[in-house]
């Protein structure tokens, strides 16, 4: 296997895990944005979403503004923690910033179960080849090194 620095890129030493490829300010800060409970939701274990109390419409991902009546009053409501695999695919190349090193991982669209929406998320602990449509997954709270989190979902 080629280092690093072999095609280019500077050692800058142990690789530092991070989720946005673009993350420029702390995303889930409350000074940085208003789906900042969606973050704290999720170090709870907890995958929700936002309601709008004007129409009621749910969608995902978490909204500050309703898509379909403009409103700006959101309740937060919990999504189910289990669903199963709608489509999936395995990330071989291109991976995101800070994901390069993981790859091959799987990247799927789970269907929640009792819920009217689907999410996409990655799927550890599993191998392509040894998933189906319709597999059925619960979610993950993946920890960050710099204490942030993130969901992904894994075979149960």
């Amino acid at each position: 296997m080629r280092s690093w620095s072999s095609i280019g890129v500077a050692d800058v030493g142990e690789p530092q895990e991070t989720h946005f490829a673009f993350d420029f300010v702390p995303l889930q800060s409350p000074d940085q944005t208003r789906i900042f409970p969606f973050y704290e939701n999720l170090k709870k274990g907890r995958l929700t979403t936002t309601r709008c109390k004007g129409c009621g419409a749910t969608h995902w991902q978490p909204r500050v503004v309703c898509p379909d009546c403009n409103g700006d009053e959101m309740d937060w409501v919990d999504l189910p923690a289990n669903g199963k695999l709608f489509a999936f695919t395995a990330v071989y190349a291109g991976a995101p910033l800070g994901m390069e090193r993981d790859v091959p991982f799987v990247v799927a669209v789970v269907e929640l179960d009792g819920a009217p929406m689907k999410v996409v998320a990655r799927i550890d602990d599993a191998k392509y080849e040894d998933l189906k449509i319709g597999d059925p997954v619960r979610l993950k709270v993946h920890e960050l090194a710099d204490g942030r989190v993130w969901f992904r979902f894994v075979p149960t």
